[in-house]
């Protein structure tokens, strides 16, 4: 099992600390002689800034790579570049242990990439879909949303099940086999309350609780650390490649911040942009690491919990971490760049606002993918009234040969009642587009011939 993403664990004392580096010259420069000449050459050293921050905010293992500032060696213009960037900067609620601050960086792109998601993520990008006036379509969307980032979020810590058999898991409610399905399967539950319930609720210690709970049902060795919070004598640090990448704030610290944690996201006087704020309330919750297990899941899961009680409420279509999985690593880098380099919080953010993006492109591009895909075939099946319900199923047989439905998954993926599942299943198998199956006490739907047949005349 491949452990992609931040996971706590108990380790023993030879276990190493990751370490980022910084240029091996900083221990010869002449700061005060830099400084000075700094003074003169101010605009080169600001374009150098930009060429290392606004398409990606780089650190050093990247921005050494980059042409120098003029007049400037590699080194020197890194290390102005980070007192630049610590100048420019602004304070957000998150500290540490000593008392000091995380910052924040407002990179140029900032506004541009935050109206996007305004618009998108408020439900804009529905416009071009079906989904914008028809709740059948919607709720196809909401599911594949959840499902995904369900079983991706639990892969980035771990869960080592296929995406093909959690959706079916998922959908024709089978139970869970072993930890990694049960983590898939709690995900899902416990996004699904956020979207139903919880986003209509304030921020508390108990909600903390319960949401974690739901998020490690039977995954945790001892059930009892589901019901309180992170004590010294666990010995939790965040393990990274078999290294230690972040060691938690004490005992006495998390109970202090953890109050400042749920002040801060329940605060409605003090404006902050939402997207920006969820984003830290992600690497908050990731940074304090509260419980012994679960806490990237949870956190993910608050990020979603305040887009939603913003009213961003078609995130839920956008499964984030499905993205982040594709580069897991850089996604445990932007923790550690963040932690080790200037308590420069800008990594977190610039790799975050990036992957909310990518989202809603792919997103926008299956939505357009589906459309163009399957209005051949509606128009075929419109002889046979296929309703929305119907059209998508159809869509789904014809996908894969040994994709099958049965009224239980029917019910689950559209919000149904068994009653009109098993009406659109039936109407279904007496036009001869479906077939049955037999296994054990369940009824299975596969594509006929003829649908086969309906598809590949389609023009």
């Amino acid at each position: 099992m491949l452990h992609v993403c931040y996971m706590s664990k108990k380790v023993n004392m030879t276990t190493e600390y990751i370490r980022i580096k910084q240029p091996r010259e900083f221990d010869k420069l002449n700061e005060a002689e830099l400084l000075e000449r700094f003074t003169k050459k101010r605009t080169d050293i600001q374009t150098y800034v930009q060429r290392i921050s606004e398409d990606k905010y780089r650190f050093w293992d990247k921005a050494q790579h980059k042409k120098s500032a003029e007049g400037f060696t590699n080194a020197e213009s890194w290390f102005l570049a980070r007192e630049i960037r610590k100048i420019s900067s602004r304070a957000i609620p998150v500290r540490t242990s000593d008392g000091q601050h995380f910052t924040w960086l407002r990179l140029n792109y900032t506004d541009e990439l935050l109206r996007k998601i305004d618009m998108y993520a408020g439900g804009n990008f529905m416009l071009d879909t079906k989904a914008d006036n028809d709740s059948v379509e919607r709720q196809k969307y909401l599911t594949r949303g959840i499902m995904e980032e369900a079983i991706a979020s639990s892969q980035l810590e771990g869960a080592n099940t296929s995406r093909r058999y959690a959706k079916k898991m998922i959908a024709e409610n089978i139970k869970p086999r072993n930890t990694s399905e049960w983590m898939i399967l709690n995900n899902y539950n416990a996004l699904s309350k956020i979207d139903e319930e919880y986003k209509d609720s304030e921020l508390s210690r108990e909600l903390l609780l319960e949401l974690h709970a739901q998020l490690t049902q039977n995954t945790l060795d001892n059930v009892e650390e589901a019901k309180r919070f992170r004590k010294d004598s666990d010995d939790i640090v965040v393990m990274y490649g078999g290294n230690i990448a972040h060691v938690p704030p004490d005992e006495e610290n998390l109970n202090i911040e953890l109050d400042r944690f749920i002040k801060y996201a329940n605060d409605r006087e003090t404006f902050t942009h939402p997207v920006v704020k969820a984003i830290i309330l992600h690497f908050w919750m990731g940074y304090l690491h509260p419980f012994t297990d679960g806490n990237g899941r949870l956190a993910r899961a608050i990020f979603y919990w305040y887009m939603l009680k913003n009213e961003y409420w078609a995130m839920v279509y956008l499964p984030i971490s499905l993205v982040i999985k594709r580069a897991p690593s850089q996604y445990a880098y932007s923790y550690i760049y963040a932690e080790q380099d200037n308590l420069d919080f800008t990594y977190f953010y610039d790799y975050n606002i990036k992957k909310i993006i990518k989202a809603i492109e792919e997103f926008t591009d299956f939505a357009n993918r589906v459309i163009n895909e399957n209005k051949d075939i509606d128009a075929k099946l419109k002889a046979y009234r296929a309703n929305s319900r119907q059209k998508q199923l159809i869509h789904y047989l014809l996908a894969d040969d040994s994709n099958h439905a049965s009224i239980l998954s029917h019910t689950r993926l559209n919000g149904i009642s068994r009653q009109t599942a098993y009406r659109d299943l039936s109407d279904l198998e007496e036009n001869d587009l479906v077939v049955t199956e037999k296994v054990g006490k369940t009824v299975r739907y596969y594509a006929s011939d003829k649908l086969k047949e309906l598809a590949k005349t389609t023009d």
